[in-house]
């Protein structure tokens, strides 16, 4: 891991997250617009847009495209959010990339404009990397909301994608499914196909509005449907007839394997073969049938629903909202039925702990409570307060996550399942020590 380059980034933190594209752009003018030179798919959404854009991603690949991918966050290193042809950004390169942004930001700030924030950084980099590097093709996946996130400078994508939208980061994109559809839609660019996989009636009236504002033809993957041939710990086989269109005639299907666990990866994987087939029959990809079926196979998403052991089972997973929790639920009671599970739990303060706690507790019989190294964190000891209250029985609190992965490995035995999850940082950090 580069540390130069990630602790001079990491400084522009102090600049705080604040959303709008003013700071951007500036700083991609002085850079000479590299983002316009690249051919980009735009994915943005609350839950689902990292494997949409993973699917996506592995599928281009398997076409023979040298293709970026740009998430967010990291799970366990930086250079995770800057992706290229299998490979995460080199420190090397990251050094150089950064070198050349952060003079940029420099010059802005000498000229009286704001600086740049810390992902508008780090948005650059991958930008100045992916054009470096000469992509075919970049999968960019929004970091916060959408009209006013620093990814939201593509002027011309070649196809934009809306996961499912749900409540959450409320202080920033609004407190109704309406606002935040709105937000989300607001990467919707003139005459470019939109790709929707959100369900919400609230949210696809919003999306279709702008849709329909800028020209944008829209695909609706939820149109679609599937037939799953077979599913275990191992994967998913299932039988795709996508929607591309409103006189379809005789709809191609396709035998797909995934190795994503959950339904709703099934939806993700719908919304990314929409995209590739709407891509593919506009011209602006040219891919087999066989790559799309390879680039499925081969998409991994790690710390999502993620099996580190087996005998008994441990699996971490990031979800962290109403949505994500319960699409975890649904896995677990899916995959082990009357099983007995223990959980380590911990999240951030800003998310909807509430509905997340409800989900936990629907499958699992005891709670090891632990905090993730982040400053927006919970206190161990309130979230446990909370969860007493709910009803659901806490047999350990640690404020150490060290502590917490010791504490339940010494009874993995007693338990069917251990499942760690609520925050994508405490994810990240036990990742590592279960490897």
């Amino acid at each position: 891991m580069s540390k130069n380059a990630i602790d001079r980034i990491g400084e522009f933190l102090k600049f705080g997250s604040v959303l709008g594209l003013e700071r951007m752009n500036v700083l991609l003018e002085k850079l000479g617009n590299p983002q316009n030179e690249l051919k980009v798919i735009h994915v943005a959404g609350t839950n689902g847009k990292g494997s949409i854009c993973r699917y996506i991603y592995e599928v281009l690949e398997a076409g023979g495209y040298k293709t970026g991918l740009y998430t967010s966050p990291f799970i366990e290193v930086f250079n995770e959010r800057i992706e290229f042809d299998h490979n995460y950004i080199s420190d090397n390169d990251l050094e150089t990339c950064t070198d050349i942004v952060i003079e940029k930001a420099g010059e802005m700030v000498a000229e009286g404009h704001d600086s740049p924030t810390e992902f508008e950084i780090t948005t650059a980099v991958a930008f100045v990397y992916f054009k470096m590097k000469q992509a075919d093709y970049v999968v960019l996946e929004v970091g916060l909301g959408g009209s006013g996130d620093s990814t939201n400078v593509i002027s011309k994508p070649i196809a934009t994608v809306i996961a499912s939208i749900s409540l959450d980061h409320t202080d920033r994109l609004g407190n109704t499914i309406a606002k935040i559809a709105a937000e989300k839609a607001g990467i919707i660019k003139e005459a470019c196909p939109i790709i929707t996989s959100a369900k919400n009636p609230e949210a696809l009236e919003v999306i279709r509005e702008k849709a329909t504002e800028k020209h944008a033809p829209i695909y609706y993957s939820k149109d679609g449907k599937y037939n799953v041939l077979d599913e275990s710990l191992h994967g998913c086989k299932f039988e795709a007839v996508p929607k591309i269109s409103e006189d379809c005639g005789d709809l191609a299907s396709y035998e797909l394997q995934i190795g994503m666990l959950g339904r709703h990866q099934i939806e993700n994987a719908m919304a990314a073969l929409t995209t590739i087939l709407v891509a593919r029959n506009n011209g602006d990809i040219e891919v087999s049938d066989e790559a799309i079926k390879e680039g499925f196979k081969n998409a991994k998403h790690i710390g999502r629903f993620e099996i580190m052991k087996e005998n008994p089972y441990v699996i971490i997973d990031g979800a962290h909202n109403a949505d994500g929790s319960r699409a975890l639920r649904q896995a677990v009671e899916r995959f082990f039925p009357n099983k007995k599970i223990q959980m380590v739990v911990g999240m951030l303060a800003d998310k909807d702990i509430d509905h997340a706690l409800d989900n936990y507790m629907a499958v699992a019989d005891s709670f090891i409570i632990t905090e993730p190294n982040n400053q927006r964190k919970m206190d161990a000891e309130d979230l446990a307060e909370i969860l007493r209250r709910k009803g659901g029985k806490v047999t350990a609190v640690f404020e150490n996550v060290e502590d917490a992965v010791k504490e339940a490995s010494e009874s993995f035995d007693n338990f069917d399942l251990t499942l760690f999850a609520g925050s994508l940082y405490l994810i990240g950090e036990i990742r590592g020590m279960l490897k």
